[in-house]
């Protein structure tokens, strides 16, 4: 098992190369091709500017950004172009760039400019280009979105969920859905059954940011939704993960796990017991029911990692499993204990816990040398 909490590194060279010179310079001959009021040379001097120095998405700002001057056109005549260049960049990260000149330069034009972004998300993702216009104004922008999930297309319907999340990564916190969640509750509720698991991951995504603002307000409306249907019983496991590994009750019982565990622990253990940074550890579990009929169980582990002002606790998931009465759970689960940018280890015990819906069983660790 890798750590679950690693966060992609924007400094990563891996992926600021995204952009380089060699990509930068197809794009041009691109825009070229597309467009005789294109002037390569201000848009080579301009992307490639010091780019070394430069992290994953000022490069991409950058590129966006020579990509205007050097078009130089009216933005209805600049987005002809753009429209022309998406389905030759293909797909993925690098198309950014073209929600993200909607972003800057087609703002005065609401209306066409979320036409484009809808357009320019089929190759890659307008997610974090749509979120300025949500900020200025939520209300006409989250009504289109609203309208978008009834598109026929999966990435339009995503962009509906994805772009409105409170706290999407790498993107600001649109503070006004922050701050009421019923803004983007109806895209939400007209996704909860979409038959794309890509949409449906996003509105799970953004059901998690949510309950980590509102818990109370998200647990009274997904009381409200079908639990029987397989879509939405996913989602909603999938939404509230971070109140299921925080062991509320609520959002337990909303999955099925709404009775404490009934268990006999037979081992629980982690090896080896003494470790240094870059090693492996792995967690063995020996569960019995003693339950007379079958049971939900929520498995998860904590690790109390040491830091220099006390213990910080992380909640991993195990699994989630319908146990009968009398059966046997063995599991395991390994992880190697490393530096991230996100995560730094210090020496000492490391507690370990084992917990069956949201209550610890059983107690273990390990140490960690320097």
């Amino acid at each position: 098992m890798t750590d679950t909490a690693v966060q992609p590194d924007l400094k990563e060279p891996a992926l600021k190369e995204i952009f380089d010179r060699a990509r930068i310079e197809t794009i041009a001959g691109h825009l070229a091709d597309l467009s005789p009021a294109f002037d390569r040379a201000c848009f080579l001097e301009a992307a490639l500017r010091d780019l070394d120095d430069l992290a994953l998405m000022a490069r991409l700002g950058q590129v966006s950004g020579a990509m205007h001057a050097a078009l130089d056109l009216p933005v209805e005549r600049a987005l002809d172009v753009l429209r022309d260049l998406a389905p030759r960049m293909g797909s993925g990260f690098a198309t950014l760039i073209l929600p993200d000149w909607v972003a800057r330069f087609a703002s005065d034009d609401t209306d066409r400019a979320l036409d484009a972004l809808a357009f320019f998300t089929r190759f890659g993702s307008s997610e974090f280009g749509i979120r300025p216009f949500i900020r200025r104004d939520p209300a006409h922008v989250l009504g289109v979105m609203t309208d978008w999930t009834a598109d026929a297309s999966e990435h339009v319907r995503r962009l509906a969920s994805e772009g409105g999340r409170p706290r999407l990564p790498w993107s600001f916190r649109l503070e006004a859905v922050v701050a009421d969640p019923a803004l983007t509750w109806p895209i939400l509720d007209r996704l909860k059954t979409d038959p794309a698991i890509y949409v449906r991951r996003s509105v799970a995504n953004h059901l998690n940011d949510v309950s980590k603002d509102h818990p109370d307000w998200l647990l009274d409306r997904l009381a409200g939704w079908d639990r029987d249907h397989p879509h939405i019983a996913w989602i909603i496991r999938h939404g509230l993960r971070s109140r299921i590994k925080a062991g509320d009750t609520r959002a337990l019982a909303l999955i099925g796990a709404d009775r404490p565990a009934e268990l006999r622990v037979e081992a629980a253990a982690i090896t080896p017991a003494r470790i240094r940074p870059g090693d492996r550890i792995t967690l063995a579990v020996d569960l019995v029911s003693t339950a007379a009929t079958p049971q939900r169980l929520v498995i998860d582990y904590a690790i109390g990692y040491v830091r220099p002002t006390g213990i910080s606790r992380k909640v991993f998931k195990l699994r989630t499993v319908d146990l009968g009465p009398g059966e046997r759970l063995q599991l395991s689960r390994s992880q190697v204990i490393r530096d991230f940018s996100t995560r730094r280890h210090h020496p000492g015990h490391h507690t370990v816990e084992l917990l069956v819906n949201g209550v610890v069983l059983a107690v273990t660790g390990f140490d960690l040398g320097s």
